[in-house]
């Protein structure tokens, strides 16, 4: 099994789109970006806990979200789908739910590099280095102050869950 790209790689790769698409702030338009990228997003209801897939198919990029999904989860899917496409090969990516707290047995393990890569891009597309770091220093953010962590994740337009696996992610370089 091969090692996960480096963050950095992927961080590049991230801000990298972000200029092409002229993204100057969040939230980051997740969608558009996929469109340009060649993806058709379709929303369906999934059983269980399916949150998206990519398939690639006769020419065609599809990215499939669960409509059932709250909004912020959607766009972390369709972000992670962005990674995948981006970064792998293959003709279809299946993604179970990816909870920061409650992951599943496979991907608790963090040993996937795919969906470890994928994650990554996802948090670094919706939730750019340059932007965050400017937003921390900016507002002195209290880790520990859900309604801080709230406006922050309104803002950006994800989970207060994907905002705080961000910052103890950023944390942990520094």
């Amino acid at each position: 099994m091969r090692k996960a790209r480096a963050t950095e790689v992927i961080r590049k790769e991230a801000a990298q789109i972000l200029r092409k698409y002229r993204v100057k702030g969040p939230p980051v338009p997740v969608e558009k970006i996929a469109e340009t990228l060649g993806a058709h997003i379709r929303y369906s209801p999934f059983d269980g806990e399916l949150a998206g897939m990519l398939v690639r198919a006769n020419g065609q990029k599809i990215i499939g979200v669960n409509s059932l999904h709250h909004v912020n989860r959607q766009r972390f899917t369709i972000a992670h789908e962005c990674g995948h496409l981006l970064l792998h090969k293959g003709d279809i990516h299946i993604d179970r739910s990816f909870r920061i707290n409650r992951r599943d047995s496979v991907s608790s393990l963090a040993v996937d590099p795919d969906e470890i890569e994928a994650n990554r891009f996802a948090a670094e597309l919706l939730m750019p280095f340059d932007m965050i770091m400017t937003d921390l220093r900016e507002r002195n953010i209290d880790a520990e102050d859900e309604d801080e962590l709230k406006q922050l994740a309104q803002k950006y337009q994800v989970s207060v869950q994907a905002l705080t696996h961000r910052i103890t992610n950023l944390l942990d370089v520094f």
